[in-house]
């Protein structure tokens, strides 16, 4: 069945990772995605079609789960395009594995789906990491050319508070690529938000 589909789960250090999109709003000039077809233990994580959510829970039961710590909903995609499908996954994970669900995110699921969403995630998930990238609207879409333009930068800022409300940990991150003055903005940003900085 994977074979017909791609590469949908891959492991990655202490962490089994799930690609279930290919779809992202925005086309960052850092993405990996542009540099290699694969991660980890996936030689391509390019998709040849989404997997259903119970493709992917028939996936995860094949999988000794024993040696990860968490499920990471990640891939080359933004995986809240498809957030009905991965609540119900990391519903699956959460009820019958001991994984905590981790999400990395551009932090862009409320314009996304035209509505706010960080509630969906409660009980569900028990970590968010937000790509923040940089420190304003308009460096921001200079480098990831967000299909929401300007607006995309308040709205992950606005998730993140959100999502916080929800998660029992948040956390935020840049890519190192951009300069170190703009990395310690962004540090003053997540900072305010009440969440820590990581540089990727």
């Amino acid at each position: 069945m994977n074979s017909e589909i791609g590469s949908v789960l891959y492991d990655y250090g202490r962490g089994l990772y799930a690609n279930i999109t290919n779809r992202c709003p925005c086309r960052c000039e850092f993405c990996i995605r542009d540099m290699t077809d694969g991660l980890g233990s996936a030689d391509s994580l390019w998709l040849k079609r989404e997997p259903t959510v119970e493709e992917t829970v028939d996936m995860l039961r094949q999988w000794d789960l024993s040696q990860y710590d968490e499920l990471v909903f990640c891939g080359y995609s933004e995986p809240t395009e498809r957030l009905a499908d991965l609540l119900k996954i990391a519903d699956h994970v959460k009820s019958h594995t001991r994984l905590s669900v981790r999400i990395n995110t551009n932090g862009l699921a409320d314009l996304i789906h035209g509505r706010e969403t960080a509630g969906d995630l409660a009980g569900l998930v028990d970590c968010v990491s937000v790509s923040l990238n940089q420190c304003s609207a308009e460096k921001y879409d200079a480098l990831c050319h967000p299909r929401f333009g300007l607006a995309a930068f308040p709205a992950i800022l606005q998730y993140t508070r959100d999502v916080k409300k929800y998660v029992p940990k948040v956390a935020m991150s840049v890519v190192g690529v951009i300069p170190e003055a703009d990395i310690v903005l962004c540090r003053k940003i997540a900072e305010g938000l009440g969440t820590t900085l990581r540089v990727r």
